[in-house]
């Protein structure tokens, strides 16, 4: 697509005021979560500050996983990031790390009520009354299986070595040039942004289904997003925007489910002993409904606009999670 040296120049300021506006709203945004953590441990954990953790924190906790679960901006990172800011008792860290995965199911029932004509589409087809549906579904499995085979494997690793300021800031930052990288490779090949063209769902073949769940693998790595990995990789086997986005959602159904599922089944014994009911299962709640709207929202601004404006943010917040790192603040 060919810009006049107007619109170039107009479209660069507004790039750079997305870029200051984003980079201020997120040092904000987590230097409050580090106040908030503060005072959360002064008032409730008294002078051992072994509080347990408490609605307070379940909310910032749902909020930040319902809003950025199905962003591509990494719902995880966001989440460490919180945990560090609300300065979490090393005690309790193992449990608010499991929590971190179980609080997905909130997002997870969003997107499934969503998504109901779907999720049923899949269930019938596979009972052999919706071809579309069985298809659709052979798809997620294939895309399902790399996460399942390698993530059991890599769990351990991952929250031992992955789960720092620094790795994550490395990801959201290599995340943001693959996503450039993708969404220029996009506009060659479909030159006209307002057009959400493309292949749909029923397109979809096996390989290519294969490769998007590798490249969800690459997201267990906190920072990463396993939204954006896989509608990038919808981008390049050929999806349109829309669908792309659809197919991640649904493959997160899948992905997530087993996430939560094998963290609450193996931390569940932590989780219980140093964590109340209470705020868990309101921190979810949170969740959800924040999921939904994030959903709605993304589905039509990735139709019309492309991931750009993520690229920024993740830049932006690579750069305020350094910062946290060098200057030691956790």
């Amino acid at each position: 697509m060919i810009f006049s040296g107007s619109r170039l120049v107009d479209l660069n300021m507004r790039v750079g005021q997305h870029f200051s506006s984003l980079l201020g709203f997120v040092g904000i945004f987590l230097l409050s979560f580090h106040s908030f953590g503060e005072s959360t441990v002064a008032g409730e954990g008294g002078a051992d500050g072994n509080a347990s953790m408490g609605y307070g924190d379940a909310f910032v906790y749902g909020l930040v996983e319902g809003v950025t679960e199905f962003l591509p901006i990494s719902s995880t990172g966001h989440l460490v990031l919180a945990s560090e800011s609300l300065s979490t008792p090393e005690d309790q860290e193992e449990a608010v790390y499991a929590y971190l995965i179980v609080i997905q199911a909130g997002a997870i029932f969003a997107v499934a009520l969503l998504y109901r004509k779907q999720v049923l589409s899949v269930l019938l087809g596979f009972f052999g009354l919706d071809p579309r549906g069985r298809r659709l579904g052979f798809n997620l499995i294939f895309a399902f299986l790399p996460a399942a085979l390698l993530g059991p494997f890599l769990d351990d690793f991952i929250e031992s070595e992955l789960f720092g300021m620094l790795p994550i800031a490395f990801a959201l930052f290599a995340g943001a040039i693959l996503m450039h990288w993708a969404e220029a490779r996009r506009r060659k090949t479909h030159p006209l942004l307002s057009f959400d063209t493309g292949k749909s769902l029923d397109d979809l073949t096996l390989p290519s289904s294969l490769f998007i769940g590798f490249l969800q693998c690459v997201a267990m790595w906190p920072g990463t997003s396993r939204s954006m990995m896989t509608i990038v990789g919808g981008y390049l086997v050929g999806l349109s925007r829309a669908k792309a986005a659809e197919f991640s959602f649904l493959l997160g159904l899948i992905t997530l489910t087993a996430a939560a599922g094998y963290k609450g089944l193996t931390k569940w014994e932590v989780m219980t002993d140093n964590l109340e009911i209470g705020p868990v299962v309101f921190g979810c709640l949170v969740a959800g409904a924040s999921a939904a709207l994030s959903v709605v929202w993304l589905v039509g601004y990735l139709a019309k606009r492309g991931l750009g404006v993520f690229v920024w943010y993740r830049i932006a917040l690579s750069l305020v999670v350094l910062g946290f790192w060098y200057w030691g603040i956790e």
